[in-house]
């Protein structure tokens, strides 16, 4: 029998798990079979086999994810950067015309800058607090709008409302990468996105032992998506989907000890004399406050911060703190630390860094579930010695 569940905390737990269980199994056990026993599919991407994403393992993620943020259904891929670019190769033919927000992750920015002139596609890029530019950018050939709920890693909120507004007037498409909110925090197909992208390496998996991407939204889209992935070869393969399985089922209690540590982290920094500028939604300081507060559940874990002495200082910080581990990611239970300028957007030059905001001397802190008192004491300290 078919189950639905309305709150998301019952969903992350039960949504698209087996019924009856397999064998009585609580857990979803790992189907590691690279094919399966062909019973008469009539379509190409209908045979089980795990390039073709439709294991048990792929099929019971894509069932909970697409329940999480109310979509008709999902598709999990080999990477974030997967998803991303198997969503722009499948609506974007030679000659369209991508709006993408400035600020962005760094692969998905390079992506966009250096590879879409060699396939053939134009972008410009926006500010997505800024609808009149928009209109100014927007051409006939003009095929999709992509943004970041929250921007990486400065975590500003672009007008989503307006976003998704402007999409719908001019019939073209509005993707989101959700990574850095999750559903716990938002969720897009609610506001009127036609397609939510996540890096399930980061919240959704949460233990930084995978990568993983996935697409959730309207079977039709969706559809198109798993075909081109198919094509494509960007599949995760079942042992990562047990895991990410298997991780999604805490997502609402580690998310939310984020938000709750990240807020106090953020204003424990606003406050503190080292600091020149501080970057979280939950800070009514943030341009983008009254915003978030409308839109999101919680403000999210994710925070970034520029010190009095710039570089210098930073790296004096860094090396300094115990906790936090110095490494590119985000979303899992352990605090990590880094400059974006040496990891995340290292791929983009110094003067477009700047142009979009990224100093040097930033630093992005991914808030993980230890004691928020023992982060904010190790803080306190190794800013004392900078």
């Amino acid at each position: 029998m078919s189950r639905t569940y309305t709150r998301l905390e019952t969903k992350l737990i039960h949504a698209g798990e087996p019924d009856p269980l397999i064998h009585g199994a609580v857990s979803m056990p790992i189907f590691q079979s690279a094919t399966f026993e062909y019973s008469g599919e009539a379509r190409y991407d209908d045979i089980r086999y795990i390039r073709l994403n439709n294991t048990p393992n792929h099929l019971a993620l894509h069932q909970k994810l697409a329940a999480l943020e109310n979509g008709e259904t999902a598709i999990v891929t080999a990477s974030g950067m997967a998803a991303i670019t198997t969503t722009f190769l499948t609506f974007l033919s030679s000659g369209d015309h991508l709006l993408a927000e400035r600020c962005l992750y760094g692969g998905t920015y390079d992506f966009v800058t250096k590879d879409f002139q060699g396939l053939g596609l134009a972008f410009d890029l926006m500010d997505g607090d800024d609808p009149g530019s928009w209109e100014r950018k927007l051409r006939p050939n003009t095929k999709a709008v992509y943004v970041e709920t929250m921007t990486n890693p400065l975590l500003g909120v672009p007008k989503l409302r307006e976003i998704v507004d402007f999409a719908k007037k001019h019939r073209i498409l509005a993707i989101i990468d959700n990574t850095f909110a999750s559903p716990v925090n938002f969720r897009p197909l609610d506001w009127g996105f036609d397609l939510s992208i996540h890096s399930c390496t980061k919240y959704l998996n949460g233990h930084s032992d995978i990568v993983a991407g996935a697409v959730i939204g309207r079977r039709d889209l969706i559809e198109r998506v798993t075909h081109r992935l198919n094509h494509l070869g960007g599949t995760l393969d079942p042992h990562a989907c047990f895991l990410l399985h298997r991780g999604i089922k805490t997502l609402a209690v580690r998310v939310r000890h984020q938000n709750q540590s990240a807020l106090r982290i953020a204003q424990f920094l606003e406050g503190h004399e080292a600091v020149c500028k501080v970057n979280y939604p939950g800070l009514e300081c943030h341009p983008g406050h009254a915003r978030a507060r409308e839109l999101f559940d919680g403000f999210g874990g994710m925070l970034s911060f520029e010190l009095v002495g710039g570089v210098e200082a930073a790296d004096r910080f860094i090396s300094r703190t115990n906790l936090p581990t110095l490494a590119p990611s985000l979303g899992g239970v352990e605090t990590l630390i880094t400059r974006p300028a040496t990891t995340s957007h290292s791929g983009l030059s110094p003067e477009e860094r700047m142009a979009v905001g990224i100093s040097d001397g930033l630093i992005r802190l991914s808030v993980g579930i230890e004691s928020t008192d023992d982060l904010i004491e190790d803080f306190d300290r190794a800013l004392s010695n900078t």
